[in-house]
């Protein structure tokens, strides 16, 4: 597996949680210290730390320690690689369905030779 397949397989992998989705969400709005973040979603703090955690490791957050305060930042980067890919596959099965329908449309008109 390439280095890229990793990375898009840990961005969706990050990306697959509602509770990671929503850390993502809310930093789309600005940093934000982990119990700021934390207090939006019902569970443990060690619980929250763990979706933290798994968000850091595909690069999708950064966070930095200030005295006793964490706080956590967006990485957009890395989350455009996974916005590249889907924009990607889109295009082709936009590209795809476009073939079939033209296809359907030349037997629906009797245009296509068997």
């Amino acid at each position: 597996m390439t280095e890229c397949s990793v990375s898009l397989d840990n961005l969706f992998h990050a990306l697959a949680d509602p509770t990671r989705r929503a850390v993502i969400e809310q930093l789309s709005h600005g940093t934000a210290s982990v119990s700021e973040l934390a207090q939006h979603h019902d569970m443990a703090l060690q619980s929250f730390s763990q979706h933290l955690k798994v968000l850091e490791d595909c690069g999708l957050v950064s966070t930095r320690k200030v005295g006793r305060v964490r706080t956590c930042e967006i990485s957009a980067d890395n989350l455009a690689k996974a916005e590249d890919w889907i924009s990607q596959q889109k295009k082709v099965w936009h590209e795809t369905f476009s073939r079939l329908d033209d296809y359907l449309s030349d037997l629906q008109n009797g245009e296509t030779q068997e």
